[in-house]
């Protein structure tokens, strides 16, 4: 089946629409997409350029293409919205019935979800991501005590990329600790997680699947083997479970499920607005 061309089309950097709009095309299984984001669309000659691709596109594929938009200005909207594509703007199709809703017009400001409007909570997302850096795979541990949270889990298991996605998304101070094979023969937690118990959550997955993700680091080591990594990941789950650890699956979770059903488990109170 060919692939339908999907355009991501935004005055500013064009996360908002690509979000928004993968959300709703995962809706429609067996239908392949080929995504083009057309970022800074913020004059009015940049919108005719968007507009002329959309129609080189539609010419040269037989097909139209789907537009998702987050342009603000009703002008480059309109513009853009002339293309020869489905065109499904999210400002226009909410912005509308919000204005009703709330009794007064929006500003129509460019720029307002992605910017620095609110200094604070940029700083704090800056603080946390800085943390949860500083505080990767077990590399120091002085600042546990600063923590909200410490995943723990074997090696590959996605404790890092989380650990990133939290503080980014929530503002969260999160390090990770990889739990090694000496910990796991022990049996028992690192001493320098000891005092920290209480703000440990297991990350684990599918045996074959950490195999395939090893396997692409280090072909054909000891490290990817089945039996390795069967036995970690059965170790691993035995010690959350025989120390009260709460522990999630991340096999077929994206790394924003992980986050969010963390902080739905624990009751962690964001920093940042959302």
């Amino acid at each position: 089946m060919p692939k339908r061309t999907v355009f991501f089309v935004s005055d500013q950097t064009g996360v908002t629409a690509e979000t928004m709009g993968h959300s709703l095309l995962t809706q429609f299984e067996g239908l392949t997409f080929r995504a083009v984001t057309l970022p800074f669309v913020a004059t009015r000659e940049k919108a005719i350029e968007a507009r002329a691709r959309i129609d080189a596109t539609a010419e040269a594929e037989g097909e139209l293409p789907i537009v998702f938009s987050t342009l603000i200005k009703d002008d480059l909207r309109d513009e853009v919205k002339g293309a020869r594509a489905t065109f499904l703007d999210f400002f226009d199709a909410f912005l509308g019935p919000l204005e009703d809703a709330l009794g007064v017009k929006s500003s129509h400001a460019a720029g307002r979800a992605h910017g620095m409007a609110d200094p604070e909570s940029y700083t704090a997302r800056i603080n946390a991501t800085n943390f949860a850096l500083a505080n990767d795979d077990g590399a120091q541990t002085r600042e546990y005590a600063q923590a909200d949270l410490i995943l723990v889990g074997v090696s590959r298991s996605g404790k890092t990329p989380t650990c990133l996605y939290m503080a980014l998304q929530y503002g969260i101070y999160a390090a990770n600790y990889p739990l090694t094979e000496d910990d796991l023969e022990a049996g028992k937690l690192p001493a320098s997680l000891v005092r920290y118990q209480a703000k440990l959550y297991g990350l684990t997955i599918l045996p074959d699947r950490l195999q395939q993700i090893r396997n692409e680091r280090r072909p054909n080591s000891r490290y990817a083997s089945p039996q390795q990594v069967a036995f970690e990941v059965r170790a691993a789950e035995a010690l959350f479970e025989r120390l009260g650890i709460p522990f999630i699956d991340t096999t077929s979770c994206s790394v924003e499920e992980i986050g969010s059903r963390i902080m739905h488990a624990t009751g962690i109170e964001r920093r940042l607005r959302p």
